[in-house]
């Protein structure tokens, strides 16, 4: 919701680099009012281990890290 409040007024952006530079920086500030627990994350993240080895690093990893560190 708070996504489409960002983009809504806008005019259609002229490539994928404009779109990054207005979304990245409301997903940064939304992150942070995440405070809710994801329900099941532990059996999630060994599913995504399973999907996509190699790329998913398994130690220590939480569902806190992964919102303070967005890509």
């Amino acid at each position: 919701m708070t996504l489409r409040k960002v983009t809504k007024n806008r005019s259609p952006f002229p490539n994928d680099e404009a779109v990054f530079k207005l979304i990245y920086p409301a997903l940064r500030n939304i992150s942070k009012r995440w405070t809710m627990p994801i329900k099941n994350w532990s059996g999630a993240l060994n599913q995504f281990a399973i999907l996509f080895d190699g790329r998913v690093p398994m130690g220590g990893l939480t569902h806190n890290s992964l919102t303070q560190n967005p890509v």
